[in-house]
């Protein structure tokens, strides 16, 4: 378990828990809001088999956010692709991006075998450009007319590079890229101006931790608020 903490009167709580069939309406909600693209059952259905590549964000128990990534060994390599990962507007710039991406950047860590980690972000989607490069990832290509349905249709690929493979590869898919329609409609964070928390880290007064705790919600266009387990 790790842990923030600054003894202050005001103390809140960030934690990261499983995605199960209990809870997995509330993934759905949180992509709902969150991200301008639909997905469907059985993006949801792999997301169930992640462990730990698919969390949902928690802040002082209510559902604020949720990552959802895999591994993906096309190309002749090993990588771990950021489908998707956002926060509720309410509670955006309190740490809560960092914590989930700090999550996914530490599963690759301890994995030690991935080639890069990457993700795709609408071109008009500056916040999140900026927000990713904080944690070393670059534009390594553009594709053109990657979404269906959503303008701008392009998006940049941000790729975190991890071995030399990796940066050949970026290299050379960065001096022809491609056209490519996205099949699922994945977009990582949206095309909110501020997709996620924008700081390098959580601040000070934030727990952090993780949470295992089966919760449920029937609350869509307001924060989740939580059912304790049963």
């Amino acid at each position: 378990m790790t842990r923030l903490t600054r003894e202050t009167p005001a103390r809140a709580n960030i934690e990261l828990g499983d995605v199960t069939h209990h809870n997995l309406k509330q993934l759905k909600k949180i992509n709902t809001v969150v991200l301008p693209v639909s997905y469907n059952n059985k993006f949801y259905l792999d997301v169930l088999e992640s462990g730990e590549l698919a969390k949902l964000a928690y802040y002082n128990d209510v559902v604020v956010g949720a990552v959802c990534s895999r591994i993906d060994t096309s190309e002749n390599m090993r990588r771990l692709y950021i489908m998707t990962l956002g926060c509720l507007y309410p509670y955006r710039r309190l740490g809560i991006g960092t914590v989930m991406v700090q999550h996914i950047l530490n599963c690759v860590e301890r994995d030690g075998n991935f080639d890069s980690i990457f993700l795709h972000v609408k071109v008009d989607n500056k916040g999140a450009i900026e927000f990713y490069k904080r944690f070393g990832f670059e534009i390594v290509e553009t594709k053109q007319h990657y979404y269906k349905r959503i303008e701008p249709a392009d998006a940049h690929v941000l790729q975190k590079t991890l071995t030399k493979k990796a940066a050949d590869a970026a290299a050379a898919s960065g001096s022809s890229s491609q056209n490519h329609e996205a099949d699922d409609c994945i977009e990582a964070n949206g095309d909110s101006d501020e997709p996620v928390e924008a700081r390098a880290e959580a601040p000070a007064n934030v727990n952090v931790n993780n949470h295992s705790s089966i919760q449920n919600s029937t609350s869509q266009q307001t924060p989740l608020a939580p059912e304790k387990n049963r």
